[in-house]
């Protein structure tokens, strides 16, 4: 497949960000001199350097700290759904998807024990481009990371400092946030702001403290490189169902293809007696493999990168602390099975910008305004982000099923999407960032149910139609009990 950002191979590039020896500004020498300014950002990934651009831009001082800015290595964070695409195009980093051999994700190949049907995004129509089928991006994350930081420093009013941030100062009095304590070098150092936003990722030193929720992991997704697979239909994500967990395969690069293996905690046939994970790899999944991936998956388990990373669930929480935010991953979290984390981040980072914009909060050390501003966020925000989080999940536990009513809505969705028409475009939509309407959700999460009941139904014999009544009830049931903690856990504060 070609790369579809850039006319020659993809060339590591040396990032440079050391800060030139002039001042650009009083501002630029109020960071630099007195660390101080009007945000101070935590953490420069996604949806930290995402979030230093659109308030630089609006013309905020800004501090970004990063406890290394060597290009991180992850196996998730791969792939950008079309909804998320637009959103960058919003923040004006579109052109960080450039120069990074990203590839086009057209939409997704689900291959269920062996049969796949295509499920293509959806004709956008509020698109202005009419009759034309949005697309994702899918690359490696810590090249996409290296442009978001390359951005972030070329955005006047924001300033990149390389510190390991260890603690928050706090007014004594008040408690509220006043900046950030950090070791740069080796020396004590400290960073202070009006607002002190906090997107330290998955593993935030700071969410205890600050959320009573914790995230809750109950799997992994184990994933390895492949180099030139020849995947069954090309510029798709593929979904494999089959009798474990799922599996992922989408190309990151030119030559290179992510698989992500799920494995849930404590699975026997990846036990320390079985081989543990490279067992499971050996001798359950790579035979479930298309044939065409086979040799590619196998000789990429023979070099042994093997990477891992837990697969969590966070809902999301007002945040209530005055002098400082808590954003992305260190406040909602959803399984990365549908690829939405980022598309929620920089739609968060759009909508927030807004929220705290001069034009609304002219001061950021208006805390109490600031606050309003959060909560206004945390409502908002649930047109996209409470489709997605719940999508995530309640696909996941179909797509994992392990108990037979489960089975039975996992082939009723597979068969759902065969339908094609509505049935591809409404689910496919959701997921893809494009349709932000729960209704819709819970409309064909339901529809779904009950055609695998009609399946049931149809398929059963006569004289087992008391039994497969029965059966059911239980099925409908099991639909229930999968997504209305989702949809609650949504509607708390």
């Amino acid at each position: 497949m070609d790369p579809v950002c850039h006319e020659k191979p993809y060339q590591p590039k040396h990032w440079d960000f050391s800060e030139p020896e002039e001042f650009r500004d009083s501002n630029e020498e109020r960071r630099r001199l007195y660390h101080d300014a009007d945000v101070v950002v935590v953490g420069a990934g996604i949806m930290g350097c995402a979030i230093a651009v659109a308030m630089g831009n609006q013309g905020r001082s800004v501090l970004l700290l990063e406890r290394s800015l060597k290009e991180p290595e992850r196996i998730v964070g791969e792939l950008l759904q079309p909804g998320g695409v637009r959103a960058l195009e919003k923040l004006g980093l579109r052109d960080c998807l450039e120069e990074i051999d990203a590839i086009r994700v057209k939409g997704y190949e689900v291959i269920y024990y062996g049969t796949g049907v295509e499920i293509p995004y959806p004709e956008d129509q509020q698109s202005s481009e009419q009759g034309q089928r949005p697309e994702g991006r899918s690359f490696h994350h810590g090249r996409f990371i290296m442009r978001l930081r390359q951005a972030a420093k070329r955005t006047p009013n924001v300033t990149i400092v390389e510190t390991t941030v260890t603690d928050l100062v706090k007014n004594g009095y008040t408690g509220e946030v006043l900046g950030v304590q950090s070791t740069t070098k080796g020396e004590k150092d400290y960073y202070f702001g009006a607002l002190t936003i906090i997107a330290d990722g998955y593993a935030s030193k700071f969410r205890k403290e600050y959320i009573k929720h914790q995230p809750v992991s109950r799997s992994k997704f184990w994933g390895l490189e492949l180099i030139d697979a020849d995947l069954p239909r090309p510029e798709h994500g593929h979904v494999l169902l089959g009798e474990g967990a799922p599996i992922l395969l989408y190309q990151i690069g030119t030559h290179e293809t992510r698989a992500l293996i799920d494995i849930p905690d404590n699975l026997p046939s990846a036990s320390v007696q079985n081989g543990g994970v490279k067992g499971h790899l050996r001798n359950t999944v790579l035979p479930s493999l298309p044939k065409s991936v086979q040799s590619s998956f196998a000789a990429a388990l023979d070099r042994g990168a093997l990477r891992s990373m837990p697969n969590s669930w966070l809902p999301p929480s007002t945040n209530k602390t005055p002098g400082m935010i808590i954003l992305g991953d260190a406040m909602n979290m959803r399984h990365p099975l549908t690829g939405g984390g980022m598309t929620v981040a920089f739609n968060d980072v759009v909508l927030l910008s807004g929220l705290l914009s001069p034009a609304q909060v002219p001061s950021l050390s208006d805390s109490a305004l600031v606050l309003r501003q959060m909560s206004k966020f945390h409502w908002q925000r649930k047109s996209l982000t409470s489709v997605i989080n719940i999508l995530a999940q309640a696909l996941y536990s179909l797509f994992a099923a392990n108990d037979s009513q489960l089975k039975a809505l996992q082939r009723g969705c597979f068969c759902y999407f065969q339908m094609g028409g509505q049935c591809v475009d409404g689910p496919v939509g959701l997921l893809a960032g494009i349709i932000r309407r729960p209704i819709v959700l819970f409309y064909h999460f339901f529809a779904v149910a009950l055609y695998s009941i009609w399946i049931i139904v149809r398929e059963a014999q006569a004289w087992k139609l008391p039994e497969v009544l029965f059966g059911s009830v239980a099925i409908f049931w099991k639909a229930c009990v999968v997504i209305f903690p989702f949809i609650f856990s949504e509607m708390r504060s």
